[in-house]
């Protein structure tokens, strides 16, 4: 059935801190934001070269973060790597791959991608057949997983931003399939989302029209030379994923010592039930504790992770 599109008040986000802050008092100091699925523990960064910032990013670069990302994510040969200023700086243009029609997202799902599509002018529905899909993969909130039978429109985008956590569902072999999209985003599992740095990967013939829409220099100096260390550094995403799993499920056993039941998640964030979303929300605002709930649930909330030095202060405060 159609929908509309998410509207200014609806496309809300985690990270709206600020908004707590005025309403609850305190400063960012003060405050522990369980409201997005970002790492809290991020990619330790090294020293930038002063060229990094003064001079345009080079052909070599380019091209060596682009080898970075298509060793880590094991792309095909056969599908090109686009990296672009952002995840959400790809999915504000990807509409623009094909003529305007209807597009098929199932809620609840990731806002951003319902309002790109609403915004060029597609029709956007839930059901049936269309002239483009969305599948966030693994999805938020609730992390439910796609699988390649589920690539059923002539453009089919496959968000995998959360996905770095579970490498082997990764649907990357789908990307030399005329149409389809992959969307990888640095900032989740590397824990840097201050970098802007995202990655589409897809046919040649798909990608073509996204590369002359972002321009040349898309992606800074800085984030080339950090996004190619991190990608090309095995041994800490290794490390990093037992790591979060560890956490995910110490979130879990506080949140359900608590009385919340498990609805879903990943291993950057759990999506829990409760009685009462909005009370839970603002009883552990009180304790400057900032979670996420959802316009079309009172009864969902979701966590990201505390940082090792951050637990006791999310257990007091449940």
């Amino acid at each position: 059935m159609p929908q509309s599109a998410p509207s200014s008040a609806q496309r809300d986000h985690g990270g709206n801190l600020d908004a707590a802050i005025t309403q609850y008092g305190g400063s960012r100091r003060d405050w522990l934001d369980l409201s997005t699925g970002i790492n809290p523990t991020p990619y330790p960064l090294s020293t930038l070269a002063p060229s990094d910032w003064t001079d345009l990013p080079d052909a070599a670069a380019q091209s060596g973060l682009a080898d970075a990302a298509r060793s880590f994510w094991q792309v095909p040969q056969a599908a090109s790597i686009l990296p672009a200023p952002g995840a959400s700086a790809l999915i504000a243009r990807l509409p623009g791959l094909a003529a305007i029609g209807r597009v098929r997202i199932t809620p609840p799902t990731y806002n951003e991608h319902a309002a790109a599509f609403a915004a060029a002018g597609w029709s956007v529905t839930d059901t049936g057949k269309a002239d483009a899909r969305v599948l966030v993969h693994p999805n938020n909130p609730d992390g439910r997983l796609f699988c390649a039978d589920d690539v059923s429109a002539p453009l089919t985008i496959i968000d995998e931003s959360f996905c770095d956590v579970m490498p082997d569902k990764s649907l990357i072999a789908e990307a030399t399939r005329p149409g389809v999209v992959i969307l990888k985003s640095f900032g989740k599992f590397w824990g840097l989302a201050g970098l802007r740095l995202g990655f589409a990967i897809a046919h040649p013939a798909t990608i073509a029209p996204l590369r002359d829409m972002l321009g040349p220099w898309s992606v800074s100096g800085p984030a080339l030379r950090i996004g190619t260390q991190a990608l090309c550094d095995s041994d800490w995403a290794a490390k990093t994923r037992l790591a979060l799993a560890e956490a995910r499920t110490r979130l879990d056993r506080a949140m359900t010592g608590a009385g919340a039941e498990i609805r879903g998640g990943t291993d950057l964030f759990g999506l829990y039930q409760v009685e009462d979303a909005a009370l839970w929300q603002d009883r552990l605002a009180r304790a400057h504790v900032w979670t996420r709930i959802f316009p079309y649930s009172r009864t969902l909330i979701r966590l990201g992770l505390p940082s090792s030095d951050h637990w006791a202060k999310l257990e007091t405060a449940l």
